[in-house]
C-alpha cells in the first residue's frame, strides 16, 4: 500500500512539474477554415500574441473542409498535452444537432478553453423595402405573408439560423432563399431578387454606408462597437432577440487542467489587449473572455436555443 501511494504522488509531482514547464516546444492551433477570413485573422492575431507569451512558436495550421470537420477531427485526434489548439466556431455546438454521424462527439472529445470573440449579424433589405425600423419590417411582412424572400449563404448556415429564430420571435412569414455563398447571396439582395438577408457586419457594412442596403438591427444583445449607429434587434422591434457568430480556443479532451487554465489566462490576457481589439472591430468581432466553465456553460446554451430553432424549422443539413 505505502509503494502504492508512493508511485501516485510521484506521478502528480510529475504531472506538476511537467504542467510548470509548459511549454517546452512548438504549439500547433489548428484553424478548420481556408486562410483569408475572420476565423482566420482570429486564429493568426491570438497565434501571434500567445507565441509571445509562451516564449514558443505557435504555428497556425489551416485544414478546412466539410465544414470545418476535418480540422476539428484533426484536433481531437491529437494529443491531449497541450500541444494542439483548435479555434473553434459556432459548428462545435451546431455539428451534432445537423449532423447525424460525426467521427468525433464534440462534447466528450474537446475541452473548453475560452471563448475569443463574438460577431454579429445585421439584418439588412434592399432599399425598396418600405421599412426603416425593425417593427416597420415586421408588420410589413405581417401585412403580406409569404411574399417576403430573405437570402441566407446556405441551408442550415448561421445567416438561415438567424432569420429562422427572428420568424419564431416575430411570428412573420417570409420565405428562405439559400445560396452557395456569401457573394451570390449579397448580389441578388443588391440586384433586389431577394428582399432581406442576415449578414455579416463585416461584409455588410460598406454597402450600407454607400446607401445600397439599409441596416435595420445588429443581432447582438448590445450594439456593436463597429456600428454604435445601427440599434439591435431586440431595442427595435423584436425584444430578446440575441444570436452571435463566435469562435473560440479548445483542446484535446484530457489535457492536464493545468495547461487549460495556462491557456486560458494567457489568451484572456491578449483578447484585452488594445490593439488586438482593434483588430478585431474592423470585422466587427469583439473580445469574449471568461473562464473555461463559462465558455463550456455558453456552448451548452447554444446547443439548447439552436436545438430547438432547428427542430420547430425542421432544418437539415445538406
Amino acid at each position: 500500500m505505502k509503494w502504492f501511494l508512493a508511485v501516485f504522488f510521484l506521478s502528480l509531482c510529475s504531472l506538476g512539474v511537467a504542467a510548470q514547464a509548459y511549454p517546452t516546444k512548438s504549439v500547433r492551433l489548428i484553424v478548420p477554415f481556408p486562410p483569408g477570413g475572420p476565423t482566420d485573422i482570429t486564429g493568426r492575431t491570438i497565434g501571434e500574441k500567445l507565441q509571445q507569451r509562451l516564449g514558443q512558436p505557435v504555428i497556425v495550421e489551416n485544414r478546412p473542409g466539410a465544414g470545418s470537420i476535418i480540422g476539428t477531427e484533426a484536433a481531437v485526434k491529437s494529443p491531449a498535452d497541450g500541444y494542439t489548439l483548435l479555434l473553434g466556431s459556432n459548428s462545435i455546438a451546431l455539428q451534432p444537432l445537423l449532423q447525424a454521424k460525426l467521427p468525433y462527439d464534440p462534447q466528450k472529445e474537446l475541452t473548453p478553453v475560452i471563448l475569443a470573440v463574438r460577431i454579429p449579424n445585421v439584418l439588412v433589405v434592399h432599399p425598396s423595402v418600405p421599412a426603416n425600423t425593425v417593427s416597420e419590417f415586421i408588420a410589413l411582412a405581417k401585412s403580406k405573408p409569404g411574399t417576403l424572400n430573405y437570402a441566407s449563404v446556405g441551408n442550415a448556415t448561421g445567416p438561415h439560423l438567424f432569420a429562422e429564430l427572428f420568424r419564431n420571435l416575430t411570428g412573420v412569414n417570409i420565405v428562405h432563399v439559400p445560396y452557395k455563398g456569401t457573394a451570390p447571396a449579397v448580389n441578388d439582395l443588391l440586384g433586389g431578387q431577394v428582399q432581406a438577408l442576415f449578414d455579416s457586419l463585416a461584409t455588410a457594412l460598406p454597402n450600407i454606408r454607400a446607401g445600397k442596403l439599409r441596416a435595420l438591427g445588429v443581432t447582438s444583445a448590445q450594439r456593436s462597437r463597429s456600428a454604435p449607429d445601427i440599434p439591435t434587434l431586440s431595442e427595435s422591434g423584436a425584444p430578446g432577440y440575441e444570436a452571435t457568430g463566435w469562435f473560440g480556443v479548445l483542446v484535446p479532451a484530457g489535457t492536464p487542467q493545468e495547461i487549460v487554465t495556462r491557456l486560458n489566462g494567457e489568451i484572456g490576457a491578449i483578447l484585452k489587449m488594445p490593439d488586438v481589439e482593434e483588430r478585431f472591430l474592423k470585422f466587427g468581432a469583439e473580445g469574449g473572455g471568461g473562464s473555461p466553465a463559462d465558455f463550456s456553460r455558453f456552448i451548452q446554451s447554444e446547443q439548447a436555443k439552436w436545438g430547438r430553432i432547428i427542430r420547430e424549422a425542421g432544418i437539415k443539413a445538406e
